[in-house]
């Protein structure tokens, strides 16, 4: 059975990320089942999801209250257009999400994935700014080392050269400012004593082109795929001061750090920021269905909001927009926060975290350890005092991807960083055991290619 599996997967699938070539003389992981934070693959050996597979998973796989939302509805309505119809799961899920989001977000444009919530955003600032007689605001800002989906527009504000180099003559020109990139700070400055000196290019752009820009957007306090980058507090307010100084629009990209990551429900609210757009997916169905929101003020509807012939409508839609079952899945989740109170939980569990991954500082590879909530980081290098990073072509992820395996670990790097993206449902017993068996790959230098000693 898993041969004959093995040999149809790589004769007919291409997996997305992934140099398929790693597999011509290995097998890949078939996962069979899940449950709660763990996967099973079909010999029945266990694996920890420590990255809730690809940041999605909240409660666990397979929550009773979230199959019980989804299989109500299959009984009733699987999939319909949400183009002047609607129904009543994403009524409810749109309400709700209004609920858990500060004013003025009180609209909801739902679609199928974060990157297209990330170009909705986009679409309709462009669009605004246009039917507001400001035409000439059409560029955006980014940061490098963002990350904002695959899509054409999303690309073109993203900082991560080696995912979008190869499609450069695809995207639209934009500006960017430095990362802040505490642990290698592109101003050559310390992270407890700095001004925020990363953020003068910024105030040097809205000074010079701020008229000419429709909107900023940015991932608030973690820079996910860039690097598991964590930023202060202060940085975020002090972007959101800006761009409101300026008029130009805020958005706000918490596909990844939505729903509780953070230790708090939305990552803007350590920081007390509202956006003018709110980008939301992942953890929006709990990880159990695709979704995606886009979530806006009633200033931004109402300029699109007038009569047909005027031609103001937003033209944007995916087949999938508010599927009823997603929405159900939506629903589910939402519930589970209600009924099991997840942050009273973590009250506890994040704190023990946190306190768990101290231990890898002691390692001479480990050059810094960054920690938000259920998400932890560490970047490895060759040298602490030069922070020389691991080459491409030494790979230090890959080995310790095989070893987490053995350990039953799925361990998926970034480059030189080892992350943990724990499931909000992460017992104390369990952050012991996946932290001592990390610690235990992470330990042996035989597993650090290119490890000088």
């Amino acid at each position: 059975m898993s041969l004959n599996l093995q040999e149809k997967d790589k004769k007919n699938i291409w997996h997305p990320y992934t140099q398929m070539k790693d597999y011509s003389q290995r097998d890949l992981l078939i996962v069979d089942r899940a449950e709660g934070i763990y996967l099973f693959d079909e010999n029945g050996r266990r694996y920890f999801d420590t990255i809730s597979s690809w940041w999605c998973i909240l409660h666990g796989h397979n929550h009773p209250t979230m199959k019980k939302y989804v299989s109500r509805q299959l009984e009733k309505l699987d999939h319909i257009i949400l183009a002047g119809i609607s129904h009543e799961s994403v009524i409810l899920l749109a309400e709700k999400l209004v609920e858990i989001t500060p004013d003025p977000l009180t609209k909801v444009f739902f679609s199928d994935n974060g990157s297209t919530a990330c170009e909705i955003a986009l679409k309709m600032s462009l669009q605004f700014w246009r039917h507001s007689g400001q035409p000439q605001r059409n560029r955006f800002v980014s940061v490098l080392g963002g990350y904002h989906g695959d899509t054409i527009g999303a690309m073109s504000l993203g900082g991560v050269p080696e995912f979008h180099e190869e499609f450069k003559d695809l995207l639209f020109e934009s500006f960017s400012i430095p990362s802040p990139h505490c642990y290698r700070c592109p101003m050559g400055k310390e992270q407890n004593s700095c001004e925020l000196e990363c953020l003068q290019p910024l105030e040097d752009l809205l000074d010079r082109e701020g008229q000419h820009i429709a909107a900023m957007i940015i991932e608030p306090l973690i820079q996910g795929a860039g690097g598991l980058r964590i930023y202060p507090v202060r940085y975020l307010k002090r972007v959101a001061e800006l761009t409101r100084q300026h008029g130009v629009h805020l958005i706000l990209d918490e596909v990844a750090t939505g729903f509780g990551r953070t230790g708090r429900m939305f990552a803007m609210e350590h920081a007390d920021v509202v956006p003018d757009f709110l980008c939301l997916s992942k953890g929006l169905t709990g990880g159990m269905l695709p979704m995606a929101a886009t979530m806006t003020t009633d200033e931004i509807y109402n300029v699109f909001y007038d009569d047909y012939v005027e031609n103001k409508t937003f033209y944007h839609g995916h087949t999938f927009t508010g599927n009823p079952l997603a929405a159900a899945a939506g629903l589910g989740s939402l519930q589970v926060f209600a009924d099991e109170k997840p942050f009273d939980r973590m009250k506890q569990t994040i704190p023990h975290l946190h306190h768990c991954m101290e231990r890898f500082r002691d390692l001479p590879w480990v050059g810094d350890v960054r920690k938000l909530g259920m998400i932890c980081a560490l970047e490895l290098v060759k040298n602490r005092e030069t922070k020389e990073p691991f080459g491409f072509r030494e790979r230090v992820g890959w080995k310790i991807y095989l070893e987490g395996l053995k350990k039953g670990l799925i361990l998926r790097p970034l480059g030189n960083v080892v992350y943990l993206w724990l499931p909000l449902s992460t017992t104390m017993a369990q952050i012991d055991e996946i932290t001592e068996l990390t610690y235990q790959v992470l330990s042996d230098p035989a597993n650090i290619n290119g490890w000088p000693g």
